[in-house]
């Protein structure tokens, strides 16, 4: 006997319904209102770098120097910073969530960031001395060197979106917020889904679709707008 059977017991299985979570970007005055409030805050350059590059949480914790090109104005994403499953589990880097290695071209304005907490991290470690130690030789990292906390960044961001009345938001609000200023500020879609990391553009229209549909509408009124003044040059 083989023991088979005669049929799928798993047919009988009702599967439940995969609801999709609607993200929620931050609005441009929620932008500017959460910009201003981390002003002078210890992660102010993490939280904009992430805002105005969509990078994810383990990636940006995970930046390191040596993939920041100032020259061309290119940042290599290629690792995340992650934490080992068990309790008291140390943090070490590990490939990314796809393993789909990334180089993107972000703002001058970003570039600028990260070439002044350059000289701030030197700051640090002149006045650490002998205690410095940054082996990973990570773009962000605490007074002594060593790597960032998860928990530590993220509850310090939901400190600050509570304090300016979006208590909803989460960290990882800033990679969406990115994406929607990047599409309804012209960039196309595939440059954004490489920008993101996404394995397919579909994937990110299917995420962001109601941005696009927005865009169309954009489109429909420039068109309008383009008939008008050909009627207009007519007349």
């Amino acid at each position: 006997m083989l023991g088979y059977i005669k049929f799928n017991p798993s047919e009988a299985c009702t599967l439940p319904r995969v609801v999709k979570k609607e993200i929620q970007p931050l609005e441009k005055t929620e932008i500017a209102a959460f910009l201003d409030a981390v002003k002078g805050h210890r992660f102010e350059t993490i939280y904009t770098v992430t805002l105005f590059t969509g990078m994810r949480q383990g990636e940006v914790l995970g930046l390191t120097w040596n993939c920041i090109d100032f020259d061309n104005g290119v940042i290599l994403i290629n690792k995340q910073l992650q934490k080992e499953k068990q309790k008291g589990g140390k943090y070490y880097l590990a490939p990314l969530k796809n393993d789909k290695t990334r180089r993107i071209a972000p703002a001058q304005y970003v570039m600028r960031l990260l070439r002044e907490h350059r000289q701030t991290q030197l700051e640090m470690r002149l006045r650490a001395g002998q205690a410095w130690e940054n082996k990973n030789d990570l773009v962000f990292t605490n007074e002594l060197g060593g790597n960032l906390v998860h928990v530590t960044v993220y509850k310090n961001f939901k400190k600050i979106v509570e304090g300016i009345g979006i208590p909803d938001a989460r960290f990882h609000d800033l990679r969406h917020s990115y994406a929607v200023a990047a599409l309804s500020s012209g960039d196309d879609v595939k440059t954004v889904q490489e920008n993101l990391g996404h394995h397919t553009a579909a994937f990110t229209l299917d995420v962001y679709g109601h941005v696009s549909e927005k865009m169309k509408r954009e489109s429909a009124e420039r068109m309008d707008a383009f008939i008008n003044g050909i009627k207009t040059c007519k007349g």
